[in-house]
């Protein structure tokens, strides 16, 4: 345990720089037991060290520990977590707790046995938390890290404070907001590098190599928190790469199951399956008009997860529906309710139909217009970027 500690002291000597993100103001710190989940290199580690340094920097009965070290092949979490917590330990964080096993069982041991301890853990977007887990199912809190939205871009690249704005002060009150903001900045002039590199923080330290990088923790993503996590052999891994490459060189779309079961040489069920995965592990959206009752059955269109994945798996396919779609997705949809829709592109939250499209693109009856190259809207039409400044 000593060294353990000794590598948090070293971790926590020097500051560094990183994004701060806002979900450490959003979560509600009073629970005992906390996971933080979100795809590889979303900066899970960073939130965690971010954690330490704003609430626990000086308070020695806190202990970051990572599970990449060897020590946890040898020992288990709960006698660790059992021996801290008589040393006066409180606040014990775990990152990457899916590289454990039995991790399940062993919290909960810990949640049972030392009521006056807090565990914090990061996890893959894939594992089952809460979905058929006896063990943790009514006594954790699970939140998910998204990847940047344009305003924490926009904020860390220009040096500004632009708050979030809720759906419904964006729909009503989106001519003011737009223009106080471009009283301060051209969002304009950073949005087309967002859609490219601005999702993910690896632009921080290495963006000449951002899209070698995504594409690094997409593939690990499938290889290890898609198939491991999902007890899927590794021999099926080809099948899984086809397929994401399939989607995303034809997104949106609505998806041909027998064409694509055939195309990647598996069963329509087993597609299916794969689809789900490929959606938990935030590689690709599905739209359903029905939303979450529909999720056994085929979607009406599937999306990539976010505009980046566009560029750095299938750039053939960029165009400008793509990614006007993709982005509108991936921003509403993180918080909002999203399903097909009758009347427009997307229904959010049963109440809104949205036409997504350019600067000529205009609202049509009882619906509304997000449009793409225009700073400030009028009426029902509202600028795309802003839907960016919902998280």
């Amino acid at each position: 345990m000593e060294n353990l500690i000794q590598i948090h002291q070293t971790l926590f000597e020097q500051p560094r720089k990183t994004i701060r993100r806002e979900l450490l103001d959003e979560i509600d710190w009073s629970h005992r037991l906390i996971c933080i989940k979100g795809f590889r290199g979303v900066g899970k580690t960073t939130f965690l060290h971010n954690l330490v340094r704003e609430k626990y920097l000086e308070d020695k009965s806190c202990l970051y520990v990572s599970l990449n070290n060897f020590y946890f092949t040898r020992r288990k979490i709960y006698n660790f977590a059992d021996e801290f917590y008589k040393k006066g330990g409180k606040v014990l964080i775990l990152d990457q707790i899916h590289k454990y096993p039995e991790w399940s069982k062993e919290l909960r041991a810990c949640y049972d046995d030392m009521p006056e301890l807090k565990i914090v853990f990061s996890a893959s977007p894939v594992l089952r938390v809460i979905e058929g887990n006896t063990h943790l199912k009514n006594i954790i809190k699970v939140y998910h890290l998204e990847g940047l939205s344009f305003r924490e871009y926009l904020n860390y690249r220009g040096k500004f404070e632009f708050p979030q704005y809720t759906l419904d002060e964006i729909i009503t009150n989106h001519q003011q907001i737009a223009q106080e903001i471009t009283n301060q900045v051209k969002p304009l002039a950073y949005f087309e590098e967002y859609l490219q590199i601005g999702f993910y923080p690896y632009f921080l330290n290495n963006k000449p190599f951002y899209n070698e990088t995504l594409l690094k923790h997409v593939n690990l993503a499938l290889e290890l928190d898609v198939t491991y996590l999902n007890q899927i052999e590794l021999k099926y891994l080809p099948k899984l790469r086809k397929l994401l490459q399939i989607i995303v060189s034809e997104v949106p779309f609505s998806p041909n199951i027998s064409k694509i079961s055939n195309d990647v040489e598996t069963s329509r069920a087993t597609v299916m399956n794969y689809l789900r995965y490929l959606k938990n592990a935030r590689l690709i959206n599905m739209l359903f008009s029905n939303g979450g009752d529909d999720q056994l059955k085929k979607p009406d269109l599937v999306y990539a997860h976010n505009t980046n994945i566009l560029f750095a798996v299938e750039p053939n396919n960029i165009t400008n529906r793509n990614l006007r779609t993709t982005f509108f997705y991936n921003q509403v949809g993180y918080r909002h309710d999203i399903k097909s829709s009758d009347k427009a592109d997307f229904k959010v939250n049963d109440n809104y139909h949205f036409i997504v499209g350019g600067k000529y693109t205009e609202p049509e009856k009882e619906t509304y217009a997000a449009a793409d190259m225009i700073e400030e809207g009028s009426g029902n039409k509202i600028p795309l970027w802003l839907f960016g400044f919902l998280y």
